[in-house]
Formats: C-alpha cells, structure tokens, sequence
C-alpha cells in the first residue's frame, strides 16, 4: 500500500427528491457536511440514488428540461414524415 494513501471519514448521500439517506465511508469532501448522534458526516445531495431511480424503482418518471422531449418528438416526425414521402 501506498504511504500517502486518502484518508477515508464518514459520508452520506442524500437523495434530492425523496430524502433517503445512505451512510457509508469514503475520501470525498463536501463543503456540507451533518451531524448524527455525535458523528460528523461530509453530506452529499444526489438528483438520482436508488432510491428513486427507475431501474430500481419500476417507475417511470420523466424530467423534462428545456424541452427537450418536445424538441425529441417534433424531430422525430419530421423524420417519420421524409421517410413516409420517399
């Protein structure tokens, strides 16, 4: 093992939607951190955890930004309508 190794502390992801928190160790560092009976935690919020990610989940659920499902759909049968034409 390597002398100059990172030092690990105590981590938890939070889930951005739902709440959930998971603990775990890690050498990540967070400008936000918690503290849980007497332990300090590097606290990290996550848009997508297991917890609510479909996969895991079975539901589905859908983020639109921008529009870009729109801007999906309107090239999409722009596409459909050249290919019908030809």
């Amino acid at each position: 093992m390597k002398k100059d190794q990172p030092k690990k502390h105590d981590v938890v992801y939070i889930d951005s939607s739902s709440g959930k928190q998971y603990f775990t160790k890690g050498t990540q560092t967070s400008k936000e951190t918690m503290d849980i009976d007497g332990v300090t935690y590097q606290a990290f919020r996550m848009e997508v955890t297991a917890d609510t990610h479909p996969v895991y989940t079975g539901k589905r659920r859908i983020i639109d930004t921008e529009g870009r499902a729109d801007r999906f759909n309107k090239v999409q049968a722009a596409a459909a309508s050249r290919n019908k034409d030809a």
